[in-house]
């Protein structure tokens, strides 16, 4: 039996009355919204509800699913312990679902639960739905830090086992949008908030899925958004279906924007394969841009891919520029795929001869031992974007205000350790974010008496 429904809701604690003691009446609108969603489920009469929820535990590279055979909690953290809640898991619906992502070499299953805890993400739709239906068991996903195609194709798998496992099944894709709307709001304000909140509500507005797949990471970090990922496993459980999309509010009095949409299943439709509409989008587009890389790019494919193919290091070419050739400098190669960083590494200060050097050997170093990814794969070269930033000579200086966020990268240092931030990057719109990160880099501890030095760069892509 395919999956009856999905949902998208947000998980703000204070609309549970509890808790918010009358600032719940706010956002009547999304209450009103969360009302009819616990009514559409209670006339589904499902077995199961499944929850994907950005607040359980999650991994880099890993979907973890709650197992077990039951779990609890409450909103003692947020002032009303009376609040509480147990589930029931379905866990052989678990163990189905990891078996089918394992297959589909997506990693996926029940290793690594640190906090057997019902998180909020969870609870605040639960406390919803429970009072209009009752009698079912859960399946809590997390989310990771993997791509959102990833997140897509993690939703198939979820609709393969619900398929397999012949029971009725709902989905609850539970996240709030961007905590960036305002000034006055908890998370402050940044305009790629409500740019955000705009494309993806009129996305989920008419079902359009490949449009949630197309998001850049760096865009949606700087709109502080958390549910983004929650909302594409959703619709990749409805790959290849026929829904009716409809968004039923959308409000973000706080500061933070809370959805709530209904996708009801009425048929199939084969040519609803949003993954498979996104790659092709994608190789066209990466396609484009190959076309207008210059040399300094160029040659960082070449060499990531050389090295990718052979295991072996490309010499140098014989045809570059006296430029190239000639000039030393520190290089930082940024390698991105599907929207989500892929690998970046690089040099300070010139380690090698001159730039064309430094570039040949921190790509592959980029793509094959950045410690937080796996080294890159010779079949996703086709859909790596590259870009190349040149770094002039790094100068002391002595305080934030001989730094500018968008000109001048930031090096910070104490006795052995340092920390590097790049001028111009998404999300850092201040200096005293730059010196922070750079600070957390380095583990330079901001009470330390740390030196600072500016650098500027040239970014090629």
């Amino acid at each position: 039996m395919p999956i009856l429904g999905t949902f998208i809701v947000p998980h703000p604690p204070l609309i549970v009355s509890e808790i918010g003691r009358g600032q719940q009446n706010k956002i009547q609108k999304t209450i009103d919204a969360y009302k009819q969603v616990a009514q559409l489920i209670a006339n589904m009469k499902p077995d199961t509800i499944i929850f994907t929820t950005p607040h359980s535990d999650s991994y880099a590279d890993y979907f973890h699913i709650s197992s077990g055979k039951t779990a609890s909690g409450s909103f003692k953290d947020f002032g009303a312990p009376q609040v509480n809640f147990t589930v029931n898991y379905a866990d052989d619906l678990t163990q189905i679902i990891s078996s089918l992502a394992t297959a589909a070499g997506i990693p996926a299953g029940t290793l690594g639960e640190r906090n057997k805890t019902l998180d909020h993400g969870t609870m605040v739709p639960l406390y919803f739905i429970n009072q209009a239906y009752q009698n079912y068991n859960i399946v809590r996903i997390s989310l990771s830090g993997l791509p959102l195609l990833s997140h897509y194709q993690m939703g198939k798998c979820i609709a393969s086992a619900v398929q397999r496992a012949d029971r009725k099944v709902v989905l609850v894709a539970s996240g709030d949008l961007s905590h960036k709307l305002t000034l006055d709001g908890p998370y402050g304000f940044a305009k790629e908030g409500e740019q955000f909140d705009k494309q993806v509500t009129q996305a989920i507005s008419i079902g359009d899925f490949t449009r949630l797949l197309s998001f850049d990471a760096d865009f949606c970090e700087a709109a502080a958004e958390c549910g983004l990922k929650s909302f594409v496993i959703m619709a990749g459980s409805l790959d290849g279906k026929e829904v009716k999309p409809k968004l039923i509010s959308y409000e973000g009095p706080f500061g933070v924007g809370y959805a709530v949409a209904v996708f009801e299943v009425i048929g199939d439709d084969d040519s609803h394969r949003y993954d498979l509409i996104y790659e092709k989008q994608e190789s066209k587009r990466i396609k484009e841009v190959k076309s207008h890389e210059d040399y300094y790019v160029s040659l960082a494919r070449q060499s990531l891919e050389h090295y990718i193919k052979t295991k072996k290091r490309m010499h140098r070419p014989d045809n570059l520029s006296e430029e190239l050739t000639t000039k030393k400098a520190g290089v930082f190669v940024s390698i991105k795929k599907d929207g989500s960083l892929r690998g970046c590494i690089g040099t300070i200060m010139p380690t090698t001869d001159c730039i064309a050097d430094e570039i040949i050997r921190n790509a592959v170093s980029s793509g094959t031992a950045d410690p937080r990814f796996e080294p890159i794969r010779e079949n996703e070269i086709s859909r790596l974007e590259i870009s190349v930033d040149v770094l002039s000579e790094a100068k002391p200086i002595k305080s934030v205000f001989e730094l500018d966020v968008k000109r001048y990268g930031v090096i910070v240092r104490f006795k052995d350790r340092c920390g590097l931030l790049l001028p111009n990057l998404d999300g850092v719109t201040t200096v005293e974010d730059q010196v922070k990160i750079a600070l957390q880099k380095g583990g330079i501890s901001a009470k330390e008496k740390y030196t600072m030095e500016r650098f500027e760069v040239v970014r090629h892509k």
